[in-house]
């Protein structure tokens, strides 16, 4: 007679380990999420419209989407280059450049905002020779898309630098021996190792930008219709005592910030499919 035994894995515990990940992620993720979701859900949807489609919240969802957005896509440029210098390169100060790459991250981000402020206001050390040619930053939508920038540089570049590592010269060398020009060996064999960890970067930098509050509010001014933000205008609601109000747009930005990175993701798992056929 002959039984039949479970093939067990190499790795004990996984059904141990899996609980305690869904429960972790369950207490600190889902649960604090689903309560802006039930806060919300005793309101009318004339009031929910009311609350989330005003114009005040509209043109702050306007400001804060389209300047992660810019941050985010600057950021995935000149991270790649700046990852592909510090990789590829040497030269004197290259393990302090390295290291200021993560200032962002270690700096609070109160302390950011005001630095920037302190830089680009009228009589700041880039604002005063920026004032006379009619460039103002502090203040403005551009003052809020370079704090954005700032926050999320570290996000692209530590996320391309493993990957560069990784990747061997000797491929673009083997590449340019058969006859490939500049162009083609970075098309046809630096992009498609770059571009999945590109996309993973550009996304954590938008997500980042999203949520930012510390280094923006300080240089934004805070002007209603122009310079705010939607993490402000939430704070700005919460404390009126507005809580559903602010639960609403909360949960309006919760769910075009998860679609966003949804199909961020998808577009990466293209991208890798596309590149390796």
């Amino acid at each position: 007679m002959s039984f039949l035994r479970k093939e067990r894995s190499v790795l004990p515990g996984f059904g141990l380990s899996l609980g305690f990940t869904l429960f972790y992620l369950g207490l600190i993720v889902l649960i604090p999420l689903s309560a802006a979701f039930i806060k919300t859900a005793g309101m009318s949807w004339a009031d929910f419209t009311a609350a989330v489609w005003s114009p005040r919240v509209i043109a702050s969802y306007r400001l804060s989407f389209l300047a992660s957005f810019a941050a985010g896509t600057v950021n995935a440029i000149f991270g790649l280059l700046v990852a592909w210098v510090l990789v590829r390169y040497s030269f004197p100060g290259k393990r302090v450049v390295d290291a200021l790459v993560d200032l962002p991250f270690a700096l609070p981000t109160a302390v950011a905002g005001i630095a920037l402020t302190a830089i680009y206001s009228k009589n700041g050390w880039v604002g005063q020779y920026l004032e006379p040619h009619g460039i103002k930053v502090a203040y403005t939508e551009i003052g809020v898309f370079i704090a954005l920038t700032f926050i999320g540089l570290p996000f692209v570049v530590r996320t391309l630098q493993p990957v560069l590592e990784e990747l061997e010269p000797e491929l673009e060398e083997a590449s340019a021996s058969l006859g490939a020009n500049r162009w083609q060996t970075i098309t046809r064999v630096i992009l498609p190792e770059l571009l999945p960890p590109l996309i993973t970067g550009f996304a954590l930098a938008f997500a980042r930008a999203l949520g930012e509050y510390g280094s923006v509010v300080f240089i934004s001014g805070n002007m209603p219709m122009r310079t705010e933000i939607t993490p402000l205008l939430i704070i700005t609601k919460l404390e009126q005592y507005d809580y559903r109000g602010a639960t609403a747009i909360a949960v309006v930005m919760l769910v075009a910030s998860f679609s966003l990175l949804l199909l961020i993701n998808l577009l990466q798992k293209w991208s890798r499919r596309y590149y390796r056929v």
